[in-house]
């Protein structure tokens, strides 16, 4: 099983064991179940620019539908967390309709989850279970939708696709004018059969509602990576029609960067990162709380990588892996924190600080520092320390059989995944620096032939992709090194079409084109390279190797339509782009004593957060005994814990917690409570919090839910990240 494969593997189940633990029911305080102790639990409110997508549903409150139209608009944003708040408050209001039951199952049984594990699926299979015993009282239409996600989810993961394409089309044929099964089936068609065919269908939709933006959104995935240049028109129109939906700006920038329009994608991802940052820092949202954020981040310092904005891309990377963390989820802290930097500090040859053991930090997943390795052999055999390259190789070579021999194959029908070219390629250095050039050269034009057929298969990401580069650039640079310029014109070319405008390849097709003596074609490489990284950080070796040929080339950009340049000042009215901690709300509640207790009153001082239920809640109980045995520790920290209920001042001055060490607070009618998110709207009732505060009155970490956050050691370590709290 190839590496990225097993790497994925990972990740799908620590999103799975923490659905499970979120939906244990050990603690749950919902009247309707334990699917409703998961999940944003605040009331919703009206939200701008996300676009029109009307859903009509049997109800004869008008309020339901308009919630319901607003959770059905974010849904076709991939916006799930969000939706179902929309969703919960028709249920509040409605809580027979089988419809609200639905929407609430599309959260989390959509096109991402077909081949999910059902355990991956099991709250949200509960919310479907619901409208089905419902169904009776839908319409016909209503019956058939929620009877196509019964069909759908009741299949083997492998044929669900197919089943939801089929029953959405027996919708479409007999309500043709339902623009949303259209829409739906569009999405379930995406990658079973002709993307001509699936695009005539979104092109009758948009004929119909020409900024449905669930239209546009499944337009780009449908052309994404197999004629991605047929979806530009939806980039251009997707962002505009949603522009307060982060990943309607996200999405174009997946079409921009294949096609090599690497402005447009970096306006585009950067936009959408300050939007996802504006609704998290608004609505209390840490990073591992808004599922995109750091896929979308990640996709932004790959494509200010393109950009030859090392410094930003890293800085970006660096602030990814400094930002907050779900201790439930290591192996999606581990993925997406530290790809970013690894893949950088590779492309700009930055070999130091791969080796100085500080940059690159050891990960919670074993696999990602296992990925690490075989960086440090490049490192060594670009810094001319061949021995211990050598040395390094051997231990990664073993670490990679033992993972590969711990991991069991693919299912027969299915192919697995290749390794990143990056192990062969660190092999290939390795060669080429113990002087055995034509080892070195077959390990690089076996890892292209690889990647070249994964490519074809599908089976390569490049969302982004793992590797630094194409392979074949790599070969490219291997083959000039060597003097062998037209078989390296040939590697960049093909490269060139693997990445479009790759500045690396259009710099090594100059330098070659120049050496096989024809500058005239160098001059146009070079011209397009000047265009690419016309905001490049100064001193990029690339740049300089290219300006010193004398070509007096002017930036000519060679792209499907005109790009505006990228300057990410110019974005800044929307936002930050990265993370930062952002402001608590405030905190005015009573002490004991009946004097008032603020956050300003800590300033300079770290705050330990806790909203409890009361003392008679044994859980509650259980989580501030752990805390009170651990006080010395965070007195030792200049943290102050505050400990915050409903109870008030009378009662906190004798209940069973008063003897504690911790500042016992009351929350007069929860007014604190609902300010920070610990209140459940749905359901009028109190929620477990534990949230920290930094010295500035930031917040850094916290939790929200039905369970009380028993991990205490975990925020010791979380107070630490990033030279944060102190």
């Amino acid at each position: 099983m190839g590496f990225a494969r097993i790497l994925a593997l990972v990740i799908t189940l620590s999103i799975g064991s923490s659905a499970i633990l979120a939906d244990g029911g050990k603690h749950g305080q919902s009247k309707h179940g334990t699917a409703f102790d998961a999940g944003l639990r605040s009331r919703p409110w009206e939200m701008k620019g996300i676009g029109r997508a009307p859903f009509p549903i049997s109800t004869r409150n008008p309020e339901v539908q308009r919630w319901y139209d607003q959770g059905n608009a974010l849904l076709q944003s991939f916006w799930f967390e969000e939706a179902e708040r929309s969703f919960r408050w028709c249920h509040k209001l409605e809580p027979e309709n089988a419809m609200v039951y639905f929407g609430m199952a599309r959260c989390g049984l959509n096109w991402f989850t077909l081949q999910a594990p059902d355990e991956m699926t099991k709250r949200h299979r509960g919310f479907l279970d619901e409208a089905v015993k419902r169904k009776a009282t839908a319409t016909e239409r209503e019956r058939m939708y929620i009877e196509a996600w019964d069909a759908t989810f009741s299949s083997p993961p492998k044929k669900r696709q197919e089943v939801m394409a089929r029953k959405l089309g027996e919708i479409v044929i007999k309500f043709p004018n339902d623009v949303e099964a259209k829409v739906m089936l569009g999405f379930a068609n995406i990658g079973l059969g002709s993307a001509l065919a699936t695009d005539l269908v979104l092109q009758e939709v948009l004929r119909a509602a020409p900024d449905h933006p669930g239209a546009h959104h499944a337009r780009i995935h449908n052309w994404d990576g197999v004629l991605s240049d047929q979806a530009v028109d939806s980039c251009e129109r997707y962002g505009r029609v949603a522009p307060g939906a982060g990943h309607a700006l996200h999405m174009p920038g997946h079409i921009y960067s294949k096609i090599g329009m690497w402005h447009e994608a970096a306006i585009a991802m950067d936009s959408s990162t300050r939007m996802e940052l504006k609704y998290m820092n608004q609505r209390l949202a840490l990073p591992w709380e808004t599922w995109n954020y750091a896929h979308n981040r990640d996709y932004l310092c790959y494509i200010q990588e393109q950009l030859g904005r090392a410094n930003d891309s890293i800085q970006g990377a660096k602030d990814l892996i400094n930002s907050p963390k779900d201790p439930e989820w290591p192996a999606e802290a581990g993925y997406w924190a530290q790809m970013p930097l690894m893949r950088a500090l590779v492309k700009f040859e930055r070999w130091d600080e791969i080796l100085d053991g500080s940059t690159l930090q050891k990960s919670p997943d074993p696999f990602m520092n296992t990925l690490q390795m075989p960086l440090e052999v490049m490192a060594l055999a670009k810094t001319n320390r061949l021995p211990e390259a050598q040395v390094k190789l051997k231990q990664f070579q073993t670490a990679l059989t033992f993972m590969n021999k711990m991991t069991p194959p693919p299912p027969t029908d299915e192919e697995a995944m290749p390794d990143p070219s990056i192990f062969k390629v660190a092999e290939a250095y390795v060669r080429l620096a113990e002087g055995n050039r034509a080892e070195g050269i077959r390990l690089l034009r076996v890892a292209a032939d690889d990647e070249r057929k994964a490519r074809a298969a599908g089976s390569y990401s490049n969302d982004p992709s793992m590797d630094p580069w194409p392979a074949l650039r790599v070969l490219g640079d291997a083959l000039a090194e060597g003097g062998d310029h037209a078989g390296a014109v040939r590697a960049y070319g093909e490269a060139l079409q693997q990445e479009p405008n790759d500045a690396w390849c259009l710099a090594g097709l100059a330098k070659s084109w120049v050496a096989l003596g024809r500058r005239d074609i160098a001059k146009d490489f070079a011209g397009r390279l000047l265009a690419v990284w016309s905001q490049a950080d100064p001193g990029l070796k690339p740049m300089q190797e290219v300006v010193a040929l004398g070509l007096r080339a002017t930036a000519s950009p060679v792209t499907l339509r005109p790009e505006r340049v990228y300057v990410p000042s110019s974005l800044d009215a929307i936002g930050p782009s990265n993370w930062t901690p952002f402001a608590a709300p405030s905190l005015v509640a009573t002490g004991v004593d009946g004097n008032p207790v603020r956050l300003e009153d800590y300033r300079g001082k770290n705050v330990l957060l806790v909203f409890y239920l009361s003392d008679q809640c044994v859980h509650c109980v259980e989580q501030l005994t752990e805390i009170n045995t651990k006080f010395d520790k965070f007195q030792a920290a200049d943290t102050v814990v505050l400990a915050i209920s409903s109870d008030s001042p009378e009662k906190n001055r004798s209940n069973q917690l008063s003897g504690f060490n911790l500042k016992l607070v009351s929350d007069k009618d929860h007014e604190n409570a609902r300010r920070f998110a610990s209140y459940d709207d749905f359901e009028d009732m109190e929620l477990h919090s534990t949230i920290l505060i930094d010295r500035e009155g930031r917040v850094r970490w916290k939790r929200t839910g039905g369970d009380p956050f028993m991990k205490i050691d975990y925020l010791q370590a979380e107070r630490k990240r990033g030279g944060g709290v102190r």
